[in-house]
């Protein structure tokens, strides 16, 4: 039994205070006004008061007891918290320097000299400390790298002795250095590559086949394990033994037996008992092996802490560095021994051997194929010594052989999924889309013939954009259909999903299976999609087609320019918008419900949204039976839940169920063929519409001209774009009434008016200034002599402008916190629908078309008006025009050299005069009234002082 207090009855809050008040005034005599009068104040650190020797002070805004402090006190705290500012009122402390009663109003030279000799020679100092640093990690490292990797590829004798004389040549040192450079990286991606696959290995489990033979551990969970392994192994057997009864029509196919819910339960606990008493003792014997293995760990964590980069590559004054450098070289070589040199020479001699030397010469990427040659024969041969060294039972050696193996099968899966099958899908479009710019495949072995480089890399390129937006359309599919319906691609998005595990326990039949599949279905769709769209164009439209693509180097408008332009304004502000996306959905979502109204498929493609709650109900528990006993899927669940059942050892994740109706594989056979039609109507409206719009736009600027129809089809698609939204926008607003859409239609008539100005000013001014600017600073300097009068495009200076605008831009924003950078965030902060038309004028536009108004303007009337004026020749007045831009330039950029110079000459002397003559600090009271700071103790200590 507990006792129970009784409490007492409630005081109100002014009773409680008068009696306690009253109380404390009668029983000990204390008078309140006499008591605050002789309060003293006192240190918020230490909680002493000021004496003479320690006066207090008051540094900051807080007020009542927190306000005074010793500077000492102070002091110890600012050392402790490394903070300059008050952590409660924000201000910051200030200091008076105090100097010696002998200290002079001016420093003498002697002591400016000292001081300047010793900051020269501490510069110096630095400056061949750096400079090592850089020729160590510049020079050094890059060029032992790349003549090594030469030596080694010479296939000479002569060359290895040749190779200390070599390392001090100075022929070509500018290449090879960059040549190393891009080896020691390749060589750094591949140890790091190496150490993280290690890794995955190590968290994800090594493949069955590796593990095989291996040493149990002793350890007390072993049994349990094994029965409940063998338990799993009969259920699993039970489960495919029995006979697969296919399901009846309109049944729903992928729901589990139920399993008793009392029987589960009981199993359950007893499990868990014996697991939590196995676990128990295997815990309590394994404390002593855990706690004498602690020690290396701390050393570890030890040795990663006192190891930075600052550290390692030299940046923090020491010479520790020398040594990473050679462990780098000798790290190099090695790899470059072990993963280039090797491999490459047993594809060289295989292929010499096969006679297919002349083939790989003729592909130009002869290095390239014969290591990737000799990576193959290299996993072939591991793959046989390890089933050798298994039937000897030498159980080290298989296991690294195993290993061994496992990294170059990883490797050359990544180089098949990155490298060959990106350029295979570009080079399939390339030919698939021959006859849409007028091209034949000897005009693409010319190009490859003559730059086999630039042409590969921009079929990767091509193939990888195609690639990535074929994946981003099948993301955007399972946010539609039913999870299941797209079992036969992997799921992105899943977060199990792990290409480095399934790299390494897949079998390679796996990869090359799903490898061909891949092609196969992106070469259908390529076909689908842009071949046979082609073709039905060239039947129907005969003019419409070629695409002219041709770029002429004569053409007053620079078509890179133009490109670049297109690139980074047109298409960023077309695809960043998110109304595009929610309309692919939209449109997908409608196609998905009318294909499956109209083929009874609605259950198979978007699931059963109108079921009772009964049913789900029961769904929900049959799934949740189901994952606790770890079942196999049936027959009924599909490939994929069967699939996803081998890989996580579970049931199927991301599966729902459905009706399946009569004649279900016919009905699957119409909902491919609609689909196909489908996606070749969309093929057709978008190789058409947009290049029609754009066409008839741009005929009424530049008449009957050619113009790339890449232009052509950015600006019919971004006016198609505004159309559709203007549409859409209306829609909605039409259930609103009608002075709803006149309110509507006012609030986006202003807000496109402003917009308007802001993207004239902003889009329009400040770029032809910009790109004028540069023009004349750089361009027409470098590339127009003096006996020649420079031509300027003012649509090219624009384009280029706005370039530089971007770049400007993303620098202000990336940099320290000033005006600029203030009213940018502003405006992006605001965004179009709270633009400030007022605010972007006076902060933005005005200040940054006054600073290039002056910067273009000043010179030229310098150039064009002072200059006449003094009677020079005209020769002379020609190059005071031309490169009084340039100069004015250098002058400017002097003049920030020497105010640093000034500034840092100011903090010198300063060093000197504190360094000579310093003999203490003291603390800067803060005055409340006046606003200004006090270097006098407070008024109770002033006398005393």
């Amino acid at each position: 039994m507990r006792r129970q207090r009784i409490p007492y009855p409630p005081l109100p809050c002014s009773a409680l205070g008068h009696w306690v008040l009253k109380a404390s005034t009668q029983e000990f005599g204390y008078n309140i006004k006499a008591m605050e009068s002789a309060e003293e104040d006192i240190c918020r650190v230490c909680r002493s008061e000021g004496t003479s020797e320690k006066p207090l002070y008051h540094p900051c805004v807080c007020t009542g007891s927190i306000k005074f402090i010793h500077q000492e006190c102070l002091v110890q705290w600012l050392k402790h918290s490394r903070k300059e500012y008050c952590e409660l009122c924000k201000h910051r402390f200030a200091f008076t320097p105090i100097y010696s009663p002998d200290m002079p109003s001016r420093l003498p030279i002697q002591d400016i000299c000292a001081g300047l000799v010793t900051s020269i020679g501490t510069a110096i100092r630095y400056w061949f400390h750096y400079t090592l640093v850089a020729f160590a990690w510049l020079g050094v490292v890059p060029l032992t790298a790349c003549r090594i990797y030469k030596c080694l590829f010479t296939g000479s004798v002569s060359s290895l002795l040749t190779l200390p004389l070599d390392m001090l040549s100075t022929e070509n040192l500018l290449a090879d250095c960059l040549q190393g450079c891009f080896v020691v990286t390749c060589t750094l991606c591949a140890f790091i590559s190496l150490v993280w696959l290690r890794e995955q290995i190590v968290h994800g489990g090594a493949p069955p086949w590796l593990e095989q033979n291996q040493p149990q551990p002793v350890n007390v969970v072993g049994p349990q394990n094994e029965a409940q392994a063998a338990a799993n192994e009969e259920a699993e057997n039970a489960a495919h033994n029995q006979p697969a009864n296919p399901p009846a029509e309109n049944a729903v196919v992928g729901e589990n037996p139920e399993v008793p819910e009392e029987q589960a339960e009981e199993e359950e606990e007893d499990n868990e008992d014996e697991e939590d008493a196995v676990v128990e003792d295997a815990a309590d014997a394994n404390n002593g092996a855990q706690d004498d293995m602690n020690w290396n760990a701390l050393e570890w964590d030890r040795a990663a802490e006192e190891l930075t980069w600052e550290r390692m590559l030299g940046l923090d004054g020491s010479l520790v560095f020398l040594e990473h450098v050679f462990w780098v070289v000798s790290l190099n070589t090695l790899f470059i021994l072990v993963f280039a040199f090797c491999p490459y020479h047993i594809g060289h001699f295989s292929i010499v051997g096969l006679g297919f030397e002349d083939y790989v010469r003729a592909s130009h990427f002869e290095g390239l194929i014969t290591t990737i040659v000799g990576y193959v024969l290299l996993a072939v041969t591991l793959i046989i010594c390890h089933g050798l060294a298994a039937l000897v039972k030498f159980q080290r050696s298989r296991r690294l052989l195993g290993v061994c193996y496992i990294v170059v099968k990883v490797s050359l899966l990544v180089v098949v999924e990155i490298g060959v099958f990106p350029l295979i899908c570009g080079w399939w479009l390339d030919i698939c889309s021959l006859e849409m710019f007028d091209a034949t495949l000897k005009d693409r072995e010319l190009s490859f013939q003559s730059a086999p480089g630039t042409t590969m890399f921009l079929h990767w390129l091509v193939g990888m954009v195609y690639v990535f937006y074929f994946a981003s359309f099948i993301l955007l599919l399972r946010e539609v259909l039913r999870p299941g319906v797209l079992w036969f691609l992997r799921n992105l998005n899943d977060p199990d999903f792990n290409p480095v595990q399934e790299m390494i326990h897949l079998p390679i039949y796996r990869h090359l299976r799903r490898f061909i599949l891949s092609v196969i279905v992106f070469g259908s769709i390529v076909l689908l999609m842009l071949w046979l769209p082609i073709r039905i164009i060239k039947h129907m439209l005969p003019t419409f087609l070629p695409y002219n693509v041709m770029l002429y180097s004569d053409a007053p408008v620079s078509e890179l320019s133009l490109e670049l332009l297109l690139l980074q304004v047109v298409l960023p502000a077309l695809l960043e918008q998110g109304h595009t996306r929610q309309w692919l959905k939209g449109l997908v979502r409608a196609w998905t419900v009318t294909a499956g109204y109209l083929l009874d498929l609605h259950s198979y493609l978007l699931g059963d949204q109108e079921e009772s709650d009964t049913n789900v109900n029961q769904q929900a528990n049959n799934n949740q039976h189901a994952r606790n006993n770890n079942a196999v899927p049936v027959v009924g669940e599909g490939l994929h839940a069967a699939h996803q059942a081998i890989l996580q050892q579970g049931g199927p994740v991301g599966f729902q169920p459905y009706h399946k109706p009569i004649k279900f594989p016919l009905r699957i056979f119409l909902l491919i063929l609609f689909m196909c039609v489908t996606l070749l109507i969309a093929s057709l409206l978008c190789l058409t519409m947009p290049v029609f719009a754009g066409r008839w736009l741009m005929s009424f600027w530049t008449g009957t001209a050619k113009i790339h129809e890449l232009y052509t089809a950015a600006c019919g698609l971004y006016v198609c774009w505004l159309a559709i939204r203007a549409v859409t926008v209306l829609l909605a607003w039409m259930p609103q009434g009608r002075r709803v859409i006149y309110l509507k239609v006012r609030e986006w008539s202003l807000m496109i008016m402003k917009t308007l100005i802001v993207a004239l000013l902003l889009a329009g001014v400040i770029p032809l200034l910009l790109g004028l600017l540069f023009e004349l600073v750089i361009v027409a300097p470098l590339r127009v002599p003096l006996d020649q009068t420079p031509l300027f495009y003012p649509w090219q200076d624009w384009a280029l402008g706005v370039l530089h605008a971007k770049i400007i831009a993303a620098i202000t924003l990336m940099g320290p916190q000033w005006w600029l950078k203030t009213v940018i965030e502003q405006v992006y902060a605001n965004g179009i629908r709270n633009i400030d038309l007022h605010f972007i004028i006076r902060k933005l536009a005005a200040p940054v078309i006054s600073v290039l108004l002056v910067s273009l303007c000043v010179p030229y009337l310098i150039a064009a008006g002072i200059v006449p004026l003094l009677g020079v020749v005209s020769e002379m007045e020609n190059l005071v025009q031309r490169r009084i831009y340039p100069f004015l330039l250098m002058v400017v950029f002097l003049m920030g050299i020497l105010s640093f110079q000034i500034r840092q000459f100011k903090r010198l002397y300063e060093h000197i005069k504190n360094d000579k003559y310093l003999v203490g600090q003291r603390l800067v009271n803060y005055e409340r009234k006046s606003g200004k700071t006090s270097s006098s103790p407070p008024y109770s200590q002033a006398s005393q002082e």
